[in-house]
């Protein structure tokens, strides 16, 4: 039998950081044999699950340069990185992207389940929030520079509708049926 490699890492004495580049918005980091992104602009990122009185789950499509492709997702955006609001309560940065991105103000923000979006690509932290008691106040579809269109679209029909969109070749963030999930928690509750 083979023996286990010893590592040189332990949690009292992590291995130094090298960046290796960085731009505006992120840097890359290498540290050991692992190469990571950070972000530099903002502390996370929050996801919110909104669901209108008439039980119909509000979601985003927008043009992701990335996956150069429109995506389906939950109203999503980052905390903390407005320029003099770096410590943005999460609720806060929930409720705000909410009414940016859709136009929706929630009356009652409640945090749902956080973890890393990516544990072997990045540091970035997500928290899930429910909106509750929301109401159109704006137009939303984003901040200069976004494209976003809102969709609201009942749960019982969603994963038809997410096919359909997915055969018109738009693709479908995960998180979307984490939200799903959640909704359907929410509803069955009520």
């Amino acid at each position: 039998m083979a023996k286990a490699k010893k590592t040189t890492e332990t949690k009292s004495t992590p291995l130094e950081k090298e960046i290796l580049a960085e731009g505006k918005y992120l840097r890359l980091v290498k540290q050991g044999h692992w190469e990571y992104a950070e972000r530099n602009n903002a502390t996370g990122a929050v996801v919110i699950v909104a669901l209108t009185n008439k039980g119909k789950l509000l979601l985003t499509e927008q043009y992701r340069t990335p996956v150069q492709a429109r995506v389906i997702e939950l109203p999503a955006g980052l905390v903390g990185d407005i320029p003099g609001e770096e410590d943005e309560a999460w609720a806060v940065a929930a409720q705000r992207e909410l009414l940016e991105e859709t136009g929706y103000f929630a009356k009652k923000i409640k945090p749902l389940a956080a973890g890393p979006i990516s544990a072997g690509f990045g540091t970035e932290m997500i928290s899930f929030f429910l909106a509750q008691k929301i109401e159109k106040i704006e137009k939303g579809g984003g901040v200069e520079g976004e494209d976003i269109v809102v969709h609201e679209v009942a749960l019982h029909r969603l994963p038809a509708w997410l096919k359909k969109k997915e055969r018109q070749g738009l693709m479908i963030d995960p998180k979307v049926y984490a939200g799903l999930y959640f909704a359907l928690q929410c509803v069955a509750k009520s």
